[in-house]
């Protein structure tokens, strides 16, 4: 299968390259400088120049394809609202260019289904209240494009997709505790944080490229939920630092603009993922089999 992909330069773009090369797959990849087109030549991929704004070359690029993944998602949150309405441009004018098509298109979403009180899952809808509107409405945009003729699905990612290079928001963290001189996590730690390796979402996009079915969520998730206090405690170890408890009031001081969403309580399933693909993650978890070996 001739596949483009964005973001393909990318932490997990990357591998998701490695993944499809191992499979038999065509890569074209975006490449929006020439720094990115020559890593991508040295990896044996195809470029395509321009970047996730540019609609004419998106267009053209999944014409040509015999499917799409979208990973490409800006990187200055400062801008996160701004990140969002391009991201939307983007999904759109894919989705319109291989409306009809049969073809697949599988767009990369974060762990948007709203669920108060519980692990969420791929049939809760993203929720469009507050910061998670950025990612909830290319993510509806993407599972409406199934009813025009195309093989849409999505690919939710949790806060952590980690290997030994990064490790999603936990990285935030660890560079926190570094300046700071303390790891913390806010009142008991309970709350929880998703988990994936790199390798193993990588494996997902392949597995939904390869045979998701239209309209699909796929809940890129192996880890349930890894509590905060947990991750804390990690990170001060391998640092030698103390790990200890702010109360709420004293979040923003310590953490800045992270505070918002350290507290967060961010957990899911993937038993419908896991059981419509095959998918079984087998790479380490992010604190006993990661997060020590970075932190080092």
């Amino acid at each position: 299968m001739r596949v483009f992909l964005t973001g393909a330069t990318g932490f997990i773009g990357a591998a998701i390259i490695e993944e499809l090369k191992g499979a038999g797959h065509q890569v074209t990849g975006l490449a929006r400088s020439d720094e990115a087109a020559g890593k991508l030549a040295g990896w044996g991929v195809e470029a395509r120049r321009g970047e996730v704004a540019d609609l004419d070359v998106l267009v053209a690029g999944a014409r040509a394809s015999d499917g799409v993944i979208h990973c490409a998602f800006g990187s200055d949150f400062s801008q996160y609202m701004q990140m969002g309405e391009t991201d939307l441009a983007a999904v759109n004018a894919m989705a319109e260019a291989l409306a009809g098509s049969g073809k697949p298109f599988v767009v990369t979403s974060g762990l948007t289904g709203r669920a108060p009180g519980r692990a969420s899952t791929e049939a809760d809808p993203a929720d469009l209240e507050g910061p998670t509107v950025v990612r909830g409405r290319p993510e509806n945009a993407a599972l409406a494009a199934a009813d025009a003729g195309l093989r849409a699905m999505v690919v939710r990612l949790p806060p952590s997709v980690h290997d030994v290079q990064r490790q999603g928001l936990a990285s935030l963290l660890i560079a926190q505790a570094r300046q700071s001189g303390v790891s913390a996590y806010i009142g008991e730690g309970a709350n929880r944080w998703a988990t994936v390796h790199r390798r193993d979402a990588a494996r997902l996009f392949r597995l939904g490229l390869e045979s998701g079915q239209a309209g699909a969520r796929l809940h890129a998730v192996a880890e349930e939920g890894v509590p905060l206090r947990a991750i804390a405690e990690a990170i001060g170890e391998r640092l030698g630092i103390p790990a200890r408890s702010i109360t709420p009031d004293e979040a923003f001081a310590h953490f800045g603009w992270l505070a918002a969403v350290v507290g967060n309580d961010v957990t899911a399933t993937a038993a419908v993922t896991r059981e419509s693909l095959g998918w079984r993650p087998t790479h380490p978890g992010l604190v006993d089999g990661v997060l020590g070996d970075y932190v080092v």
